[in-house]
């Protein structure tokens, strides 16, 4: 009935870190699937070799981490 709810008791914890997970879930995802791409693109679409399409994949990867890394919380 309308006069059960009251607006702002849900407890939400669980969709909140349902919706953490998704964030982080699709930031990480599509880091790997644009690394893979690139390593696939690279190895099989040009005469990289397999060396250098690693190289830029290692590297990729790593500069995908440090950008998106979750920054410390500001303390106040």
């Amino acid at each position: 009935m309308a006069g059960d709810y009251h607006r702002g008791e849900m407890d939400i914890h669980e969709q909140a870190a349902t919706y953490d997970a998704f964030g982080k879930m699709t930031k990480w995802g599509s880091l790997a699937i644009a690394v893979l791409i690139t390593f696939f693109t690279l190895l099989f679409c040009t005469p990289a070799g397999f060396i250098a399409s690693a190289g830029v994949a290692v590297v990729m990867t790593v500069l995908g981490v440090v950008f998106l890394r979750e920054k410390a919380a500001p303390a106040h």
